[in-house]
């Protein structure tokens, strides 16, 4: 192979690695513009509140994927072999099946979790019944609920109306990160102190009666 030939096929490359790598950083650029911001409450509840700078997600949609066709230029799909086509569909399925599954754990895991608060944590509230501390017993479980519902509602907005290649999930994660961090720190903290009040209350058969009958309505 001729040297020329060799060359031309490396700056080939080199063009189209720098030309997705200018695309992707457009991306997060104009996507920080409208970001979902979250904000701690004045109440100190550290789920943050959420508010959105662009109304119209589909405009915004469109305007930036036109941003992110070059000009004038072949685009990236256009210069890929097919062999290389072929795996870049690949990753953004497996991609797209891997956010999908995301949001469905998140989907789960909110749902037991406020199971959890109406038919056990409240009811025991509302029963007032002497020598069991539900405070200590469930610590801040409302607070992981509300954070974990604030979450689900950001990776929800971050990919609704939004084509599978455009969706970013990773800024959701950076901008809840405070509050998850400082609810999950006290929830982990008195996590052993909880487990051995319920194993003293087990040993108390009225308090354990209590108990039994929040687990049945769970069931």
């Amino acid at each position: 192979m001729e040297p020329k030939e060799v060359t031309g096929k490396e700056n080939m490359v080199t063009k189209k690695k720098n030309l997705a790598f200018l695309r992707s950083r457009l991306y997060m650029l104009e996507r920080r513009k409208t970001d979902t911001v979250v904000e701690s409450s004045v109440s100190g509840d550290h789920s943050g509140t959420l508010r959105r700078s662009q109304s119209d997600r589909t405009e915004y949609n469109q305007k930036l994927q036109e941003k992110m066709t070059p000009q004038g230029e072949c685009s990236v799909a256009e210069t890929l072999t097919p062999e290389e086509e072929h795996q870049m569909k690949r990753m953004m399925t497996k991609r797209e099946k891997i956010i999908k599954e995301l949001i469905q754990t998140e989907k789960d895991y909110l749902n037991d979790l406020e199971l959890c608060v109406r038919e056990v944590v409240q009811p025991l509230r509302n029963k007032k019944i002497d020598r069991l501390d539900v405070d200590s017993l469930f610590s801040n479980i409302e607070s992981v609920h509300q954070i974990s519902a604030k979450l689900l509602s950001l990776l929800e907005e971050a990919t609704t109306d939004v084509e599978p290649a455009m969706q970013v999930i990773g800024e959701v994660f950076l901008q809840i990160k405070g509050p998850l961090e400082d609810i999950y720190k006290i929830y982990c903290y008195h996590h052993d102190e909880a487990h051995n009040i319920l194993e003293s209350y087990e040993k108390e058969e009225e308090l354990k009666e209590h108990l039994s009958h929040c687990i049945q309505s769970l069931k």
